[in-house]
C-alpha cells in the first residue's frame, strides 16, 4: 500500500497550528542569538570532582522551575475564566514561613526540620489559595478583585511574619532543594518536571480537566449537566496556592534568604504571559499545560538572553514586550488568516496574467 504523499505536509500543518509551536520557535531563536554572540553558549560542562553539569542551559532550567510552578497553577485558574494575581505574594509568604521556621528550629543539617518547614510553608500557601477559592466560589466576588486583595494582603502577611525584615536561614538539606543535583541535573528542575507531569496526569487522565474546561466555557450549561462549579473553583485556587508555595520554596532555597518586598515580585505577570504564550485563552475553557510549560521555559530563556546580550535595564521591559507581542501575533488566528489570504492572492496573480495574455493573443489573431 502506497503511503499518502500529503501526510508529511499535513503533519507539518498540524504542528504549526499546535499551541506550543511558536513558543518553541521563539526559544530556538533566542538561543541562536546567544550562540551567534558566543558559539560556546550551549556548551554543558561536567565537574570532574562532583559530576554535576553546569552551563547556560542548566542555568535556564534552574530559572524556569519556579515559573513552571506558578504557570501550571495559573493555567488551571484561567481555564475557569478566573485569574490569580496573588501568586507572587503567596511565594513571599511561603518563603517567609520557611526562613522563620528554619531560624526558630535551628536545624542546619536536619532533614526532619526541612520536611516540617516545607510542609508548613505549603500548608499556609494552600490555605491562602483556598481562601481565594472560597471568596470566588461561595461569596461570589470577582476573581480579579479577590486575588488583587490577596496580593496586597499576602505581601503584608509576609512582612508580619518576618517583622518587615529580610530573613536568612541555615539548612543544607533545604538549600539542596534549589542547589542540589541528581545524576548531574538540578534537583529544582527535576522536582518541577515531576509536579507538572503529576498535575497533567490528574487533569487529563480523569474527568477533572473536562469539568474545569466546561465551567470556563459555559458555567450555566455545566451546572445543568450536573457539574458543581464551587468545588472545582475551590480546587483550582487551592492548587494555585500550593504550586505558588512550591515556587516560593524554590526561590528562597536558592539564596536561603527571603526578601519580603522582592521575593515573587511581579511573578504573576510571568505566569499569565506563560499561559498566553502557551495558547490558553484568557476567556477560559480549553487549556494546555504543555503550552504553559513551554511558555515558562521561553520566559526563563528570555530573561537570561536579556542579561547575556547586555540589554540595558531601562530597555529590558520593551525588549521582552516586543518578543512576546510578536509571538502572540504569530499565534493569532486572524493574523494567520491574513497571511493565508495574501499568499493566495500572490499565487493567483500569475494565473490572472496568463489568462489576460491568452485573451490578448486571441484578439490579435
Amino acid at each position: 500500500m502506497s503511503e499518502n504523499p500529503n501526510r508529511p505536509l499535513a503533519a507539518l500543518q498540524t504542528l504549526v497550528r499546535s499551541q506550543f509551536f511558536w513558543g518553541i520557535v521563539a526559544i530556538l531563536v533566542l538561543l541562536l542569538l546567544n550562540v551567534i554572540r558566543d558559539p560556546g553558549y550551549l556548551g554543558v560542562r561536567v565537574n570532574p570532582n562532583t559530576g554535576n553539569l553546569s552551563g547556560n542551559v542548566i542555568d535556564i532550567l534552574r530559572a524556569a522551575a519556579p515559573i513552571l510552578m506558578i504557570a501550571v497553577g495559573m493555567v488551571l485558574v484561567i481555564a475557569t475564566s478566573g485569574i490569580d494575581l496573588s501568586v507572587g505574594s503567596v511565594m513571599a509568604v511561603s518563603g517567609a514561613v520557611s526562613m522563620e521556621l528554619l531560624r526558630a528550629l535551628n536545624g542546619p543539617n536536619s532533614v526532619g526540620v526541612t520536611i516540617v518547614t516545607v510542609l508548613a510553608a505549603l500548608a499556609v500557601s494552600t490555605l491562602l489559595g483556598l481562601l481565594n477559592g472560597v471568596l470566588v466560589a461561595y461569596v461570589g466576588l470577582q476573581p480579579f478583585i479577590t486575588t488583587l486583595v490577596m496580593m496586597l494582603a499576602g505581601r503584608g502577611l509576609a512582612k508580619v511574619i518576618t517583622n518587615g525584615q529580610n530573613t536568612t536561614g541555615k539548612s543544607e538539606s533545604f538549600s539542596w532543594i534549589a542547589n542540589g543535583t541528581v545524576v548531574g541535573l538540578p534537583v529544582i528542575f527535576l522536582l518541577a518536571v515531576i509536579v507538572v507531569v503529576l498535575v497533567a496526569l490528574i487533569v487529563r487522565r480523569t474527568a477533572l480537566g473536562l469539568m474545569i474546561e466546561s465551567i470556563g466555557i459555559n458555567p450555566q450549561a455545566s451546572r445543568l449537566a450536573g457539574i458543581r462549579p464551587n468545588g472545582l473553583l475551590l480546587t483550582v485556587y487551592g492548587a494555585s496556592g500550593l504550586l505558588a508555595g512550591i515556587a516560593g520554596i524554590f526561590v528562597t532555597a536558592n539564596t536561603m534568604t527571603v526578601d519580603v518586598t522582592r521575593t515573587g515580585n511581579q511573578m504573576e505577570l510571568d505566569a499569565i504571559l506563560a499561559v498566553v504564550i502557551g495558547g490558553t485563552s484568557l476567556a477560559g475553557g480549553k487549556f494546555a499545560i504543555g503550552g504553559a510549560a513551554v511558555g515558562a521555559l521561553l520566559i526563563a530563556t528570555l530573561d537570561k538572553t536579556v542579561v547575556f546580550l547586555g540589554v540595558p535595564a531601562s530597555a529590558t521591559p520593551a525588549f521582552k514586550a516586543t518578543v512576546i507581542v510578536v509571538l502572540c501575533l504569530l499565534q493569532s488566528q486572524r493574523v494567520r488568516a491574513l497571511f493565508r489570504r495574501r499568499r493566495a492572492q500572490i499565487q493567483a496573480q500569475p494565473d490572472s496574467v496568463t489568462a489576460v495574455s491568452t485573451e490578448a493573443e486571441g484578439v490579435v489573431r
